[in-house]
């Protein structure tokens, strides 16, 4: 195999396929990622059996092959060489990565090695735009959960929701709900979020295609493609949780809104909620450590409803706060003990649930 490409097209498509690498994986030979020329393209897999990604580049091609190199260190050392033409070979067990003077020599591993990984056809796909979808997933995905002890509430499920697409994450402590218009599906499917993050920084966020199988999900763009198993579990039914109304409603900028818990969270730590005084004129937010201090600030707003105080965990609050797409947010309540909903004051495309702290 040897080939000749940009330096910095070769250590991207590189880098891209090694976030899929198992650094902390049990066998070494996914430490690497397995690199294919032919036809005049590169195409280079990365993965850790749960997560795979492929990704493409248009190359040189001197000599077509395979190897399989170690993924972090060839990235780098594509990526350390000068600005210009770089040439990636291999033969006799070892790789040669050159360009500009330096001279980089790697121990290939072994080809036979690698998983035998195959495209599944993408049946049932549906055509998405990847910014609009990349964008609703990081809004869903902050309420998903990183505990792999509870591994329905680490994925994102995708439903059909009439004519919109529907995402759906909790970790108990919080729901998110973000619908796609224009797009849907039939029946549902659970996704990791570990994977799903990934997809703008592997496969790019250009028109894709998108395939839930039984097992696999499948996401496609002209850059490369990533697929990654099912979680193969029953989601919460979070429709019973999504309330049906509320009895009282806060509106304010949600800038000044998340400066003031930005300020607030100076004073607080995780188990120290702000409180949020809601009163017709705004809100009153305030924060007490005891062996601190205290930090207080009044937010002028529109409030329908009785007077209520209610507390939120301060990163919670924030992370719903960072993923409304508005210029100003709702907060509606009923009862300091029950969760309260945030969203855009202009649209309802996505939802926050956020179950409140008891004072």
């Amino acid at each position: 195999m040897r080939i000749r490409a940009e330096r910095d097209d070769l250590a991207d498509v590189l880098a891209r396929a090694g976030r899929a690498v198992g650094i902390r994986s049990p066998l070494p030979i996914l430490q690497g990622v397995l690199c294919e020329v032919s036809g005049g393209k590169l195409t280079v897999t990365g993965t850790d059996n749960e997560v795979t990604v492929r990704t493409y580049l248009d190359v040189e091609v001197t000599e077509e092959g395979r190897a399989v190199i170690p993924a972090k260190l060839a990235a780098e050392a594509v990526h350390k060489l000068p600005p210009g033409a770089v040439t990636l070979s291999s033969s006799d067990g070892e790789v040669e990565i050159t360009g500009g003077g330096p001279l980089f020599k790697l121990r290939e591993m072994p080809v036979d090695d690698y998983p035998k990984i195959t495209d599944t056809p993408l049946e049932n796909a549906i055509q998405v735009n990847g910014a609009q979808l990349i964008k609703a997933l990081g809004q869903a995905g902050i309420a998903a959960s990183s505990d792999d002890a509870r591994p329905t509430l680490t994925g994102v499920l995708f439903e059909g929701e009439g004519d919109s697409l529907r995402l759906v994450a909790t970790d108990s402590y919080r729901l998110a709900v973000c619908d796609v218009e224009g797009v849907s599906i039939e029946g549902s499917k659970l996704v990791p979020y570990r994977a799903l993050r990934e997809l703008g920084r592997t496969i790019g966020s250009g028109p894709m295609t998108v395939a839930l199988g039984e097992r696999e999900a499948s996401f496609v763009t002209d850059a490369g493609r990533l697929t990654v198993r099912i979680i193969d579990a029953t989601f919460v039914n979070y429709r019973q949780l999504l309330p049906e109304g509320h009895t009282n409603r806060l509106t304010v900028d949600r800038a000044a809104f998340l400066e003031a818990v930005g300020r607030a969270a100076l004073v607080a730590e995780d188990h120290i909620p702000v409180r949020l005084a809601m009163h017709t004129g705004g809100v009153e937010l305030s924060v007490i450590r005891q062996e601190v201090g205290e930090a207080t600030e009044l937010l002028e707003g529109e409030y329908s409803g009785d007077d209520m105080t209610i507390a939120f965990n301060t990163r919670y609050l924030t992370d719903g706060l960072n993923a409304v797409d508005a210029e100003k947010v709702v907060i509606e309540t009923s009862d300091p003990l029950k969760p309260g909903l945030l969203l855009g004051a202009d649209k309802r495309d996505f939802r926050y649930l956020l179950m409140p702290v008891r004072l």
